[in-house]
């Protein structure tokens, strides 16, 4: 009996000390990009200020820090972002490897399309936030400077305020916009169908909506940036579902065509 437990417990202890190692691999890609980042931390800061940069007129903006200590840990705070940013492909190829061996051939050709379509969506969204949403919300909050009742009204953002917010719409846009692969996983998991998400179209255009305003900064300008191609992503996502269902179809009809050919060859033998 002892050795039958000890021989059951040891597949599970082997993958116990395979996803110690996965995770250590993790830690030490993040420790060593962060690092590396904090380097070129000042140079990383440029590019994330660059938004608010083309907002303010030429020569007028500036960003403040009010804490001694507030500049240090901006710059670890950056370097550590970005240092995430550049180990994910490292993040990503590790959970790949832990959890791959445990599905078959079929499962793994499901699954790896979503693998490489994760960062692809994660990149489309952060791209969006950085060229198109940050400059025009910046452009718009810099636009209630002037005289207010005698009073010169004028905007000093401090950094890590200012550093936030940018994270914020970074992280908010890319993790939005893996929505498609949330609802392709869910699909061919059997829990959402097409026909459910097509008959639930107002209630998810609501939802859109209540997340574009919960995630982003409590502006209209960035809210309708997020909720109008969250909309037209879920839209392509039920476009590419009924391909997949279309397919899906063909080939069960072409297995059942040549199972029906092969009975009937083998009563004809």
């Amino acid at each position: 009996m002892i050795r039958d437990i000890d021989e059951s417990q040891a597949p599970l202890m082997d993958h116990l000390l395979e996803l110690r190692t996965r995770l250590l691999r993790c830690v030490y890609a993040l420790a060593i990009t962060s690092i590396v980042s904090y380097y070129f931390v000042d140079y990383i800061l440029a590019v994330l200020v660059h938004p608010l940069t083309l907002a303010f007129p030429a020569g007028h903006g500036k960003l403040i820090y009010t804490k001694l200590y507030s500049a240090f840990f901006v710059n670890l705070k950056v370097a550590m972002f970005a240092g995430f940013l550049c180990s994910f492909p490292v993040l990503a190829n590790q959970l790949w490897a832990f959890v791959a061996p445990g599905l078959y051939a079929r499962e793994k050709k499901a699954f790896l399309p979503f693998l490489i379509a994760t960062p692809i969506l994660f990149t489309m969204g952060a791209s969006l936030a950085y060229f198109v949403v940050m400059p025009t919300a910046f452009k718009w909050f810099i636009g209630f400077e002037g005289d207010k009742g005698g009073l010169k009204l004028e905007a000093l953002p401090g950094i890590e305020e200012y550093l936030n917010l940018v994270m914020q719409f970074i992280l908010a846009f890319g993790v939005s916009f893996l929505l498609p692969v949330l609802l392709m996983l869910l699909n061919r998991a059997g829990i959402v169908q097409r026909a459910q998400l097509v008959a639930a179209r107002r209630y998810v255009i609501v939802g859109i909506v209540a997340l574009a305003a919960v995630i982003t900064p409590p502006d209209v300008v960035s809210q309708l940036m997020l909720a109008i191609p969250l909309y037209i992503l879920f839209e392509g996502t039920l476009v590419v579902m009924r391909m997949v269902e279309n397919k899906d179809a063909e080939e069960k009809a072409k297995a059942e065509a040549e199972a029906a050919a092969t009975a009937a060859t083998d009563l004809t033998v």
